[in-house]
């Protein structure tokens, strides 16, 4: 049984100045820039050669090398980092205690490690300037608390571990992410999208809009003041979509940070988003349209599908929408059926104005 050496919080509502992050584990190396010491390493194979980077368990396009013309590119998206363990014991299990990284509630916790490629893994609700933003952490070998606990920075969650798919003993590590949550609705959305069985509620990972956390990290180190929101809207913007709207996206109503200019008379939004599909943006439009296009993209001489987890296709100056990322589109502006406890909320009070 882990016990946490910190207190926990009396209640989940409280407010502070500046965000008090920690890192989740022992492993501070993020920091003194040893970043081998600090990530765990990826086995990787091209063209021959066999390696180790400890890149690939940084955020990002890590993963799945390619070579293009003559560059070799990294095609495969890592939505969070590997934090590698400190302490083992002598069979290499992982003895690394998990904490969360600010304070917040503990609004989802996954102990069956086969229903998910995360394995058991706990999702933790952050109130950061009147938004939610949503940490995960996943590969877990025990978890310590239950939804609904208040914890505080640094309160203890569970145990590293190496559940999950893709992960063995050697490479034992954390995966950790900040997330941003896309819909209220993304039970609905997965069925209309032929998706599988959603043991995780809103709490599933692709409802999770991920952002380079260890970033995050470094800045607010640098500048203790700096704002989620400020972040966010600084991450370069590699294309915009335009769709169209009915109204304000919940999106943008639980996150009103996001939106640029009066929403007043809106018939459509222009997202802008990262190269990693992370909303950046929302700008309302009344410009008409009858489905999301692409109406701007950052110019590339490699295929945007290559660049962008294969959310856009084309080339140069010009791109499309593939059909995941219609489907991003739509998980994002609600553009499909609901049925659940939100669209009852939505029948009895009615629509916003």
């Amino acid at each position: 049984m882990i016990r946490s050496a910190l207190p926990i919080l009396a209640a989940a509502g409280f407010a502070q100045a500046s965000i008090d992050l920690r890192l989740p584990t022992e492993n501070h190396h993020l920091f003194t820039g040893s970043h081998d010491r600090f990530y765990m390493y990826v086995d990787r194979t091209f063209e021959g050669e066999v390696t180790k980077p400890w890149e690939g368990g940084a955020f990002g396009y890590v993963r799945t090398a390619m070579r293009f013309n003559d560059r070799v590119i990294l095609t495969k998206f890592h939505e969070g980092i590997d934090i590698a363990p400190v302490n083992r014991d002598r069979a290499g299990n992982p003895l690394d205690l998990v904490s969360s990284i600010a304070d917040g509630r503990v609004a989802h916790v996954s102990p069956i490690s086969g229903r998910s490629n995360y394995g058991k893994y706990i999702v933790v609700e952050h109130e950061w300037e009147n938004s939610s933003v949503y940490s995960l952490y996943a590969h877990l070998a025990e978890i310590t608390c239950k939804p609904g606990d208040p914890v505080r920075a640094g309160s203890v969650l569970g145990r590293m571990g190496y559940t999950g798919a893709g992960i063995n003993r050697t490479r034992a590590h954390l995966h950790l992410e900040l997330a941003m949550l896309m819909s209220r609705n993304f039970d609905d959305w997965q069925k209309v999208s032929g998706g599988g069985i959603n043991y995780h509620g809103n709490f599933n990972g692709m409802n999770l809009a991920g952002t380079d956390v260890a970033r995050f990290f470094l800045e607010q180190r640098a500048n203790p003041q700096l704002r989620f929101s400020e972040f966010v809207t600084a991450t370069p913007v590699y294309f915009k979509v335009i769709a169209p709207s009915r109204g304000t996206p919940d999106f943008v109503a639980r996150q009103p940070w996001i939106c640029r200019g009066a929403a007043e008379g809106a018939v459509s939004w222009e997202i802008s988003f990262s190269a990693t599909g992370q909303p950046v943006a929302f700008t309302p439009s009344k410009r008409h349209v009858d489905a999301p296009v692409v109406t701007a993209v950052r110019p590339s001489d490699i295929p945007h599908r290559y660049l962008t987890r294969n959310l856009i296709t084309g080339e140069a100056n010009r791109a499309s929408l593939t059909l995941s990322g219609k489907r991003l589109v739509a998980l994002l502006m609600e553009d499909f059926p609901v049925t659940g406890a939100q669209a009852m909320e939505v029948r009895k009070t009615g629509p916003e104005g």
